[in-house]
């Protein structure tokens, strides 16, 4: 969603895959920090969709590439709201973000460097790695691989939780019979390892665990070491250990809905719901001084909770255009990144919900490794009309919803970061995927204005 050395032996490890990258674009390409009379149209209708009165939105930043180079970028609303004590605080395009699911694929990124470096092998048992063997009691002799942990069709599920405190151990809650494994509601007593795509955040902490183990680093220290600082970015996983200059440029995210009854009163006040810390700084999860890394990493939240901004992941989304290469540095072989984004699995819709997976109501119908997959056909496009065909991830937590899609090969891509919205998205679906419609409405927007170039039919 890393060490510094290419290793053979990890790229022998990934097969091959017909190239999927385009080659890097040459600087006649680029089109950087246009002026705000070239896109004043995407502006004004970004704009207007934020402060729509049926669905408005706390806070929205969002990117667009084209040929690989950033032509758009742009925020509003407000990363904090302000009251008779403290002022307002606009959200800008540096605006650091909890992306929620997006963080799944940059922790994938990490992930790969170790594969890479031979430290961990995509097909290989993981309680090889763990230090204790994990197995779906329903199914004992099918080992867990990470490949299957990455597509999500491990066997986990969510049914048991997915995050749990610094001083418990993930061998506890996951081996039939230790202190906390209560009914096994974490396995899948129908499917075996690799048989069925289950959407699960559980296998992010599995896999956060054990490549702390690989590394031998916590998992936010570990993430910064092999693709955040090499990226250069202002970014972390723990908001205790954010620089202070990150910190201060973090969005508190909102709803117009009550944390405790999750009642919506669009005409209401927002009410923060998750990285308020204007008038109390964060603080680190119990027990970390005492941590030892390869336990548990769930606290750090592999599997949502990145704070960076729409700027720095362009940065990531420029790196995987180039085929793994930033600023002149290769972080990654590029036949990695093939492989990454290469199509594992696909929908069989052969059934009521698909006969070898859930869609969870049309989210998921493709999955390469940590990443979703965006055909480009009716029912599951990302812009009105069709034309744009993308890898990347979505993310939906505490009133935030984001996109991260990028067609590598002709490097065009969309971040979106929306920072809450003052009624249910659930109530306005969209027309034409399972997004809801404001963001079926920023990308379409974004898509036609900044990478067609085009303005939308009337």
């Amino acid at each position: 969603m890393n060490e510094r050395r290419r290793s053979l032996l990890g790229m022998a490890l990934l097969g091959t895959v017909q190239p999927l990258f385009a080659a890097a674009p040459s600087s006649a390409a680029a089109s950087a920090s246009p002026g705000r009379g070239t896109y004043g149209a995407l502006d004004a209708e970004l704009a207007a969709i934020v402060d729509d009165p049926s669905m408005q939105l706390a806070s929205l930043s969002v990117l667009a590439l084209r040929g690989g180079q950033p032509v758009y970028e742009q925020a509003f609303g407000r990363r904090w709201i302000g009251n008779s004590a403290l002022p307002d605080q606009p959200a800008t395009p540096d605006t650091l973000f909890r992306i929620a699911s997006v963080s799944k694929m940059v922790t994938t990124l990490g992930l790969m460097r170790l594969v890479e470096a031979g430290r961990l092998a995509l097909d290989a048992d993981v309680s090889d790695y763990l230090g204790f063997t994990l197995r779906n009691p329903h199914f004992p002799d099918h080992a867990i691989t990470l490949r299957s942990l990455l597509t999500h069709t491990s066997s986990l599920r969510d049914e048991g939780g997915y995050s749990w405190p610094l001083d418990t151990a993930l061998r506890d809650v996951l081996v039939p019979g230790a202190p906390l494994y209560g009914n096994g509601a974490m396995w899948s007593p129908r499917a075996a390892p690799g048989a069925y795509f289950t959407y699960c955040n559980l296998g992010w902490g599995v896999i956060g665990t054990l490549m702390e183990r690989a590394g031998g680093e916590r998992f936010d220290l570990l993430m910064q070491r092999l693709l955040l600082q090499p990226l250069g970015l202002g970014a972390g996983y723990l908001p205790a250990a954010l620089p202070p200059a990150a910190l201060t440029r973090l969005a508190t995210l909102y709803r117009k809905r009550s944390t405790d009854t999750e009642v919506w009163n669009a005409a209401g006040s927002w009410i923060a719901q998750v990285d308020d810390y204007h008038t109390r700084p964060p603080v680190a999860p119990a027990g970390l001084e005492r941590y030892v890394p390869g336990t548990n990493a769930t606290p750090f939240s592999p599997t949502g909770g990145l704070r960076i901004s729409a700027r720095d992941l362009g940065v990531i989304m420029r790196m995987l255009i180039n085929g793994g290469v930033h600023a002149g540095t290769r972080l990654f072989g590029r036949a990695t990144l093939e492989h990454m984004f290469a199509r594992h699995w696909s929908l069989d819709a052969g059934g009521t919900g698909g006969t070898n997976g859930d869609s969870l109501g049309g989210f998921f119908n493709a999955w390469g490794l940590g990443n979703a997959q965006f055909p480009d056909r009716p029912g599951m496009a990302l812009v009105e009309g069709g034309g744009f065909e993308a890898v990347g991830h979505l993310g939906d937590a505490y009133g935030l919803r984001s996109v991260f899609a990028a067609d590598l090969a002709r490097g065009d891509g969309m971040i979106v970061l929306a920072g809450g919205s003052a009624a249910d998205p659930a109530r306005q679906k969209g027309r034409y995927s399972a997004l809801a419609r404001y963001e079926e409405r920023i990308l379409t927007a974004l898509y036609r204005h900044a990478i067609v170039g085009q303005r939308p039919a009337t």
